[in-house]
């Protein structure tokens, strides 16, 4: 028997023109800034081998045909195709390839997931810090760094009502984000005709080739397409389409943004080198320069957004594929595809605050940024030629795009790799701290598996049959109900039959045991019913996508209802003092929380790997609250493995 999902409301991921402005809302808040930083590291990287028009017009052909390559080709084009039923991200693109026989392709979608999460913290840092130091124009004295602050808790806050919300209001925002981009840039393109020149790649090939601080450059290239991997991670929130559609209104923006930044600096360069003016605030009319500042601020606060909501569906997916502990996880918006995890919202913030403070300013902040985001593209890239071949893509195509994309990613981790003392450090240290964790997580999960002992479960249902008649045995619960991760049909965890047989005989009516069989697809959400013995045993699968919560107490609860009315089982107490009175039958459910494994049966590493993975544990929640389970009717009970073969002397009696 199965209960499927019911219908959702209104889907933005279908194209729509809502959903088109959610889009510009959630999606391109972080590539969408990028003029705020882009073309002032780039001035800053400039030296004087080459002459100024040579030098813009080749960093400004670099940032056109990146933004082509990268983001277009690569991810609008290619990678959103890659979609495990409508959800995007490196972690969705590797459950689409998992099954694959290299099984060491989780350690590539293991560190493409903690880089994009130390991404994740230094986004929103940067781009909200940028845009506050327009404020020291007017004022010299501007606190930025305690605005900052407050604008970002404010940005994590609000997440809690959902991105449907957030969309909505701040897609109006970034369609005015975006017409002032490419107003404010037109005004100043003719003022110097040729810097379409940087259409020309050729332009970006000479800078490359014959500035000495190429590297440098390059480094100050790549903000412009940072954002690209959390468009990709966003594909869940807004749908392809919507999102396809909305580029191309973004990047001709964009494009012309850049083209009059580079403009104005053919007249202005020198006065930027001197002053350290921001030429996205140089091309501004002076009048308008305060609501830019604030408009800039704003855009600054939804690119925030951005990468924070792929945040969420990344460590969703990562709970599903037992790369990370379960976590809480809220549907504020009852749209599918859109969350809120609780405790990863906080843990951005608190770490977003560390970062600030920190840096202190953004100059030095961009030392730290783009550095592990080129680790996620790196390793997306590697998935995408297994997704490639899984597709059977012609293998020449696959070779052309593996040489293209590894050439281009590894030249731009190259430029960026020289950061890594002045700030990168932080984004590395992060990301491999969180990496840790998850490989901890993965192959802790591993090793307790190895020692967890299952057992063909129908040899002990007589025994259990037995308990339930046997009256001496004083009744544990009507409905006594145990969570199995037994994959095997017929098989049940030797510590479940421990349980109810040896550690404290309990007798019962009925025997659920409830077991979640993870599904790929994300929005699966039924169960089935096997009656292990008839009236008595009965065996609960529920299959749940990743973007299901797991509110097992729920979905037992409705489970429960449907067998009382097929009149499986009685919907009153079997007490003949509360039968009469119609009292629903008691219900107990019993989670064996720890299993001791003796240490003389791991290796050095395993013990390494158990004491992290122990650590990781209090990140997430308990079983019983993850699962929605409520306190009051659960129990919680460890459990020996049995029959441990430990290799030591057997202890001996001493003769008297």
């Amino acid at each position: 028997m199965t209960r499927e999902e019911s219908a959702t409301p209104f889907n933005l991921k279908k194209l729509s023109f809502l959903g088109v402005v959610v889009s510009l809302g959630i999606v391109f808040g972080d590539i969408g800034t990028s003029p705020l930083y882009v073309m002032k590291a780039i001035v800053a990287a400039k030296e004087n081998s080459l002459p100024l028009n040579e030098y813009i017009e080749g960093a400004l052909s670099c940032i056109i045909w990146t933004l082509t390559l990268q983001t277009t080709l690569k991810y609008v084009i290619i990678a959103l195709r890659a979609d495990n039923k409508g959800e995007g991200g490196i972690l969705a693109l590797y459950s689409l390839i998992k099954r694959s026989k290299k099984t060491w392709l989780y350690i590539i979608a293991l560190i493409g997931a903690a880089t994009l999460v130390a991404d994740s913290v230094i986004t929103p840092s940067l781009t909200v810090i940028s845009a506050v130091e327009g404020l020291k124009m007017y004022n010299p004295n501007t606190p930025v760094v305690l605005i900052t602050c407050a604008i970002l808790v404010i940005v994590f806050f609000i997440q809690q009502f959902g991105t449907g919300f957030i969309g909505k209001f701040f897609g109006p925002v970034m369609i005015l984000w975006f017409l002032s981009l490419g107003f404010f840039g037109s005004i100043h393109i003719f003022d110097h005709v040729e810097i379409f020149n940087s259409f020309n790649p050729y332009y970006a090939y000479k800078l490359i080739t014959h500035s000495p601080s190429a590297m440098v450059i390059m480094g100050a290239v790549f903000l412009c397409t940072t954002g690209a991997e959390a468009l990709y991670s966003d594909l869940g929130h807004c749908g392809k389409n919507n999102i396809r559609v909305s580029w191309i209104f973004v990047k001709v923006m964009l494009i012309l943004n850049y083209l009059g930044q580079g403009a104005w600096l053919l007249d202005h360069a020198d006065m930027v080198q001197k002053t350290g003016m921001n030429p996205f605030f140089g091309i501004m009319p002076q009048y308008v320069l305060l609501p830019g500042v604030l408009l800039a601020t704003a855009a600054a606060i939804i690119a925030s957004q951005s990468v924070i909501t792929g945040s969420f569906t990344m460590f969703s997916e990562a709970m599903s594929i037992n790369f990370w502990p379960n976590q809480k996880i809220d549907y504020p918006s009852g749209v599918k595809g859109q969350m809120y995890i609780p405790r990863i919202n906080w843990g951005l913030l608190l770490l977003c605050i560390i970062v600030v403070l920190y840096f202190q300013e953004s100059g030095k902040m961009e030392a730290a940024y783009g550095l592990t985001i080129t680790i996620t593209m790196l390793m997306t890239t590697v998935l995408l030629i297994f997704w490639l071949r899984r597709k059977r893509m012609h293998s020449l195509l696959v070779v052309m795009f593996l040489v293209v994309y590894l050439f281009i990613e590894l030249g731009f981790f190259s430029a960026n790799i020289i950061k890594f003392f002045d700030g990168g450090w932080l984004t590395i240290v992060l990301g491999g701290f969180i990496g840790t964790c998850m490989y901890a997580w993965y192959n802790g999960r591993r090793i307790k598996t190895k020692f967890i002992k299952f057992v063909d479960f129908k040899k002990y249902t007589p025994i259990i049959t037995d308990m339930k008649l046997d009256e001496s045995i004083p009744k544990y619960a009507t409905n006594l109900a145990y969570l199995s991760r037994a994959k095997k049909e017929g098989e049940i965890e030797s510590k479940i039959i421990y349980s109810i047989i040896r550690k404290q005989p309990k007798r019962a009516d009925h025997y659920f045991i409830l077991n979640i069989v993870n599904q790929e697809a994300p929005y699966t959400f039924s169960y089935t019913v096997e009656e292990v013995v008839a009236g008595t045993i009965y065996k609960i699968n529920f299959m749940l996508g990743f973007k299901i919560d797991r509110r097992i107490n729920d979905y037992f609860d409705d489970v429960l209802k449907d067998l009382i009315e097929q009149g499986v089982i009685p919907s009153r107490s079997n007490h003949p003092s509360l039968w009469k009175h119609n009292i629903p039958p008691d219900l107990k459910y019993v989670i064996i929380d720890n299993t001791y494994i003796n240490d003389t049966l791991l290796t050095v590493k395993e013990k390494i790997i158990l004491n992290i993975y122990n650590f990781v544990k209090y990140i997430g929640s308990d079983d019983f609250k993850t699962w929605g389970v409520s306190p009051h009717n659960v129990v919680v009970e460890s459990a020996p493995l049995l029959d441990q073969d430990i290799a030591t002397k057997k202890i001996k009696r001493a003769e008297k």
